[in-house]
């Protein structure tokens, strides 16, 4: 269906723009930001977008935690994203340092860090590099604690990452890792959706007692805007959210999907006339099955999105177990909407993303069965 509309685009251009194929795909936008529309806490707010909502729980995490620490590759002028700016200058170099490009190594500090009693806060700079620290993370950080018998454990360590598409990331700057590490007892992964879901879940991820792996879907970083409040607070790890009401069909996703999957209601309301139930899912590990499950009995249809590939994503679980708890409910064999299973393409990434038409037309299937 996208190739069908981006044909009938190009063909459709008058010869003296001289608009090529090329230019017409990367001026699609495969999501429209959605802001909160849900008050976690009582105060006053500032409008912030996700890196600075990034910094501020940073900032927050240093000034009331005297052994917390930052470090990662170029975090002391502020990272890639800007998301440590001028931390440096306020904590000084001791507690905001750049480390070498060797993600292996930045865990296995971080690790060292947390053994010892201090906070420690790693940034991988890309998730996408995150697999040198594998084997850190699932061997070592996640089985600290069980293999100690509890005399030691790293749950003092938090591990940032951007994730996801970004319109131009390619095969090595667009991956979605997190179906690897749910496959991980110890480890607690969540990926949020915008600035007020980014600050809330790194302060719980920061003062959790176990290790935490904190996804951040990279082209949220600007595009996403929220009026977030200027305090300390959290959001709860392992607790969905649900962003639309509805009743004819359950939408799950998390990060950068869930802006899709909140349009693909309003289009199916639209244009089916049907009210679509959207759940964010927040937390990959440990996730929600409760609110999954209730909101599924009460629509009898699912669709499941996600930007990594289809085989083996964290899909798979959740309709594994919806398959389980829900079967006598279900109305329609469980939807997913996913990329693909090929390497994340450069130019064709409009094609492998699942945008709005895309699960719309999975949603035509769902009521039409």
């Amino acid at each position: 269906m996208a190739l069908s509309k981006l044909n009938l685009k190009c063909f459709n251009i008058n010869a003296s723009t001289k608009e090529s194929v090329c230019a017409q795909v990367f001026k699609r936008n495969f999501f429209n930001y959605v802001p909160s529309k849900k008050q976690i806490v009582n105060g006053p707010t500032i409008r912030m977008n996700m890196f600075q909502a990034i910094n501020n729980a940073l900032d927050i995490a240093l000034k009331s935690d005297d052994t917390a620490m930052v470090f990662g590759e170029d975090v002391a002028f502020g990272g890639v994203f800007r998301c440590t700016m001028d931390l440096q200058k306020k904590y000084g170099k001791s507690r905001i340092f750049n480390t070498p490009l060797c993600e292996q190594g930045i865990v296995g500090f971080g690790i060292g860090v947390a053994n010892m009693g201090s906070t420690a806060i790693a940034e991988i700079q890309f998730a996408d590099y995150i697999f040198p620290a594998f084997d850190q993370l699932v061997n070592e950080a996640a089985k600290c604690r069980y293999r100690s018998g509890n005399q030691f454990n790293c749950g003092k360590l938090t591990v940032r990452a951007p994730c996801g598409a970004v319109g131009h990331g390619a095969l090595y700057h667009s991956q979605s890792p997190e179906g690897y590490f749910a496959h991980t007892p110890g480890l607690k992964v969540v990926v949020p959706r915008g600035p007020i879901h980014a600050k809330g879940l790194l302060l719980s991820c920061i003062r959790e007692p176990d290790p935490c792996i904190v996804l951040e879907p990279k082209v949220l970083y600007r595009a996403a805007v929220d009026e977030v409040p200027e305090g300390d607070y959290s959001i709860p790890i392992g607790k969905a959210e649900v962003v639309v009401e509805g009743d004819a069909v359950t939408l799950i996703g998390w990060g950068t999907q869930v802006h899709v999957l909140t349009e693909v209601a309003q289009l199916a309301k639209t244009k089916f006339n049907v009210n679509c139930e959207v759940i964010d899912l927040v937390s990959i590990l440990p996730w929600d099955r409760d609110t999954v499950c209730k909101s599924v009995k009460k629509t009898k249809r699912v669709l499941i999105s996600h930007e990594a590939p289809l085989t083996a994503g964290f899909g798979a679980e959740l309709a594994s177990t919806i398959q389980e708890e829900c079967f006598l409910h279900l109305e329609a064999p469980i939807s997913r909407v996913t990329g693909f299973d090929t390497p994340f393409p450069h130019i064709f990434e409009p094609f492998y993303l699942p945008d709005k038409w895309r699960c719309l037309q999975a949603i035509r299937n769902l009521l039409d069965y």
